[in-house]
């Protein structure tokens, strides 16, 4: 089984929120880590497991990811990580794949599917082996237990439960 590990470097991690129904705040998880294994070229038979700080979150305003880091949203300091591990990844065509398995945040774990686009194998300057994936879904956040809500007085809905996610990700192959 060959081994694979993030290259952080070259990886994000991102998330979209509609905010007030009119625009869209993107954050981030700065510190991340994940492994690949598999050993068919095409990655079918790949296992894959991620973990994400939520202490590292960010959305460009200390106040705001303050507040996602209490116990109103992820409660960093009770459920310091998110994580994911997969159940399968089958390719559909081309390089479109989805990916399944487990999101755990709070303690709440959910199955969810991902749309996968492999970007393909390379070598890079270093003789380092990398692969590519760009990866996108929509959760639900209350299903998480990301349940804090806010109504304006106009009756309008200040943050959306759904949440877009997307994650551009190179593994480096372990020697």
């Amino acid at each position: 089984m060959a081994k694979w590990t993030i290259d952080t470097m070259h990886s994000e991690v991102l998330f979209k929120v509609k905010h007030l129904v009119i625009s869209t705040v993107t954050g981030s998880f700065n510190r991340f880590s994940a492994a690949l294994e598999a050993d068919k070229e095409d990655f079918t038979d790949a296992k894959v497991s991620f973990t994400a700080d939520i202490d590292s979150i960010d959305t460009n305003n200390e106040q705001r990811d303050g507040h996602l880091k209490s116990d109103d949203f992820f409660n960093a300091e009770k459920y310091p990580q998110l994580s994911f591990t997969s159940t399968s990844l089958e390719k559909k065509s081309g390089s479109d794949y989805v990916l399944k398995g487990n999101l755990t945040i709070r303690d709440n774990t959910k199955a969810v599917e991902l749309a996968v686009d492999f970007g393909g194998v390379a070598k890079d300057p270093y003789g380092q082996t990398k692969v590519g994936f760009e990866a996108t879904g929509k959760i639900n956040r209350k299903e998480f237990g990301l349940t804090w809500s806010a109504v304006t007085e106009a009756g309008g809905i200040v943050v959306s439960d759904e949440i877009k996610l997307l994650l551009n990700v190179q593994f480096v192959k372990q020697a």
